[in-house]
């Protein structure tokens, strides 16, 4: 296990998307789900913490790509657990419409050339809505970030006393801080004022979707953010 703060946890082992896992008295939270065949080893994480799979009491989702919500059907139906999401990314987690892709009109450079196929996902039902400015009954109290770009309905989380910020796929960390992939994102320069967003709030830890997550972490987002022009 590979702790960031006390309770606080990167899942080891997941071969593509991370998973943070939060250990609150009511409950372990776990943020994204990584792509289907990590299912089983994420369970298998839960109990080598010590805890019974009924101890998940939600799931939160950055945002309706398979990477972060492969397993999410696995996860959903052995925990039982709550899968709160934006308004935007619900209906595609519930696979009532295909994975939002980025506009012919759009497409640049590699985007040109590597068109994602039209995505359907198998169906989980979302059991919470939120919005920016929510507050989380997790960490005493994770804020809801809205941070579209990347996914029209994107969401970060934001722990302001302690400083550390999940964001998702705003940011990659592939080992250098990186946009994310073009031909992945369905607006950039939408991701690129998440990116400011993200940059304003301060984060000391930065939590990313991909790749280890930063410590002191401050001046790096506020240095990428002016680099690429917000």
């Amino acid at each position: 296990m590979n702790p960031i703060i006390p309770n606080v946890y990167r899942l080891p082992g997941l071969t593509v998307g991370n998973v943070y896992c939060i250990i609150d008295p009511d409950g372990i939270t776990l943020i994204d789900s990584s792509i289907t065949p990590s299912g089983p080893k994420i369970l298998r994480h839960i109990k080598a913490l010590g805890y019974p799979l009924s101890a998940v009491k939600r799931i939160l989702i950055t945002h309706a790509h398979p990477d972060h919500v492969g397993s999410l059907p696995l996860l959903k139906r052995e925990t039982g657990a709550e899968v709160i999401a934006s308004a935007l990314e619900r209906p595609v987690i519930e696979g009532r419409i295909p994975i939002p892709t980025l506009p012919p009109d759009k497409r640049k450079g590699l985007a040109r050339i590597i068109v994602l196929p039209t995505t359907t996902l198998p169906p989980t039902p979302v059991d919470r809505v939120v919005a920016d400015g929510d507050i989380l009954e997790v960490l005493g109290g994770l804020r809801v970030v809205a941070t579209p770009g990347h996914a029209p309905g994107h969401l970060a989380f934001w722990q302001p006393e302690r400083r550390i910020m999940f964001c998702g796929d705003v940011i990659f960390r592939l080992p250098n801080i990186r946009l994310p992939f073009s031909f992945l994102t369905v607006d950039m320069d939408e991701n690129k004022r998440s990116i400011r967003r993200i940059a304003d709030l301060n984060a000391a830890i930065m939590c990313f979707g991909h790749g280890p997550p930063l410590h002191n972490a401050a001046t790096r987002i506020q240095e990428f953010a002016r680099k690429v022009g917000v």
